[in-house]
């Protein structure tokens, strides 16, 4: 055990993963669906890839293709109802494609829209949207909204993988498309200019320590209050310690580490940072300001975030004296800009440590929030807690596996609206259809594209409740 995450040998083995040199075949070895016969893109899968039929009438899904394109595809997955590939030639481009910005585009796992145009990849985010609901009988009286920012330099949160191959050369980066293999990553512009900067250094450190097979990955953390590195270590090493020490005082960076194998332990290895984030208050001069900590969870879109507090605000208006009850409301990215504008909050959150500090954070920006630990995916707790507040309005901001339980409450003890911000738009599609059935409606909607260049989206929903609305209840 004496050398357990330091440099071992070289050994003739290959692949970054280490699973004893198991790498997979290059894609041009794939080989080529129906004898070569090009296929015409119909559509986009809600993914991303291209959707197109072979010769014999089998469903094709193309990655790197786009509806009108004529190509010759190579499949690298056959499958009994439909095979799976990429493009081998392309013949005839879409009109929409673009030249990708980054330069590991086509190995590196994220970022796989980037060969689509912007207004293209919002576009089809929003049909993803309503095609979702219209599969679960839910049609929209009008598109849904978009809440777009910058296309480059927005993401303030990302974690990289470290691996050492069996040469002892280390690597740092995203994981392959389709591999557990990393792709060495020398930029990212995705990423704040601020922990952009911080890839070649922090490259150089990795190669510096005297174990870093200790170390399983790095997550970089940008805030209002400067930068944070924070490290995921298996086990203690002395002189690796004072190497990341000394690389957070020349990049002026906070380092910290989560140590252990089992039940990590996290500690600054210098003074704790300030980390926060400001949100619009009541008053131009006056921002809230929300402190966060690592493994809190915060949107990695800024600008896009503040878009979607913006519009929460502006569909829960008129807010002053109301009750509003906020459930997964974490450090209070929504609790508190609804209780700057008026509204009396309940903010129901699962993690003891995140209610805490959004206790810290309503008080420290003066205002009053009820925060409460409750386990959401009870349904009985939620109903007990929709009794005891009779709110006005509910927010629901929940994880991808979405908020069933929630939503099965909100149908036995309606609220007059409900805004519902998904991260999962199958999953909102769901449990839309579980209010909707319950006696809801949806009144607006809205996407969010908080990961440019992905397939990935946010959405939001507006939900009333006719029997609870205010002219109902004589109000």
């Amino acid at each position: 055990m004496a050398l357990l995450g330091k440099r071992r040998p070289t050994r003739r083995r290959s692949g970054v993963s280490g699973l004893q040199g198991r790498v997979e075949p290059p894609r041009s070895a794939a080989p080529p669906v129906e004898g070569d016969a090009p296929v015409t893109i119909e559509r986009l899968a809600h993914d991303g890839r291209g959707v197109a039929r072979s010769a014999s009438g089998k469903t094709l899904f193309v990655e790197g293709a786009l509806p009108g394109e004529r190509v010759e595809v190579a499949v690298h997955r056959t499958r009994k109802r439909f095979d799976e590939g990429h493009v081998r030639t392309l013949l005839e481009p879409s009109s929409e494609r673009v030249s990708p910005p980054c330069p590991h585009y086509g190995r590196c796992g994220g970022c796989d829209l980037q060969h689509l145009a912007l207004a293209g990849q919002r576009d089809h985010k929003r049909a993803v949207l309503v095609d979702l609901l219209a599969r679960e009988g839910i049609e929209l009286a009008e598109p849904p909204l978009l809440l777009a920012e910058p296309d480059t330099a927005y993401r303030r949160r990302a974690r990289l993988g470290v691996k050492v191959d069996s040469d002892g050369g280390v690597h740092l980066g995203f994981r392959e498309r389709h591999a557990s293999r990393l792709v060495d990553v020398t930029a990212c512009p995705v990423l704040v200019p601020r922990l952009e900067a911080l890839l070649a250094p922090l490259r150089q450190c990795l190669e510096s320590l005297e174990a870093p097979r200790l170390v399983g990955h790095v997550e970089l953390i940008d805030s209002d209050g400067g930068a944070a590195v924070v490290v995921r270590q298996l086990r203690e090493n002395a002189g690796d310690r004072s190497r990341w020490q000394a690389f957070g005082e020349a990049q002026g960076v906070a380092v910290g580490r989560w140590l252990g194998r089992e039940n990590p332990e996290f500690a600054w290895l210098a003074e704790a940072p300030a980390l926060h984030y400001a949100l619009p208050g009541q008053a131009a001069d006056a921002p809230l300001r929300l402190a966060f900590a690592p493994g809190d969870f915060v949107q990695v879109n800024a600008a896009v975030n503040r878009c979607l507090v913006a519009t929460a605000r502006a569909w829960l208006a008129p807010l002053a004296g109301r009750r509003v009850l906020d459930l997964y409301a974490g450090v209070g990215n929504f609790s508190l800009p609804l209780a700057a504008d008026g509204a009396r909050v309940t903010a129901i959150e699962g993690h003891p440590a995140m209610v805490a500090r959004l206790s810290d954070n309503a008080r420290d920006s003066g205002l009053t929030v009820a925060a409460e630990q409750a386990d959401l995916g009870d349904v009985a707790a939620v109903t007990a807690l929709l009794a005891a507040q009779a709110p006005q309005a509910v927010l629901l901001d929940p994880p991808r596996d979405g908020a069933d339980a929630a939503c099965q409450a909100l149908v036995a003890r309606p609220a007059p609206r409900v805004v519902y911000i998904a991260c999962d738009p199958a999953t909102l599609a769901r449990d839309a259809a579980r209010l909707v059935h319950g006696g809801y409606r949806v009144v607006r909607a809205a996407v969010a594209d908080m990961f440019v260049h992905t397939s990935h989206l946010e959405s939001v929903l507006l939900f009333e409740h006719p029997e609870r609305q205010p002219s109902s209840q004589g109000a």
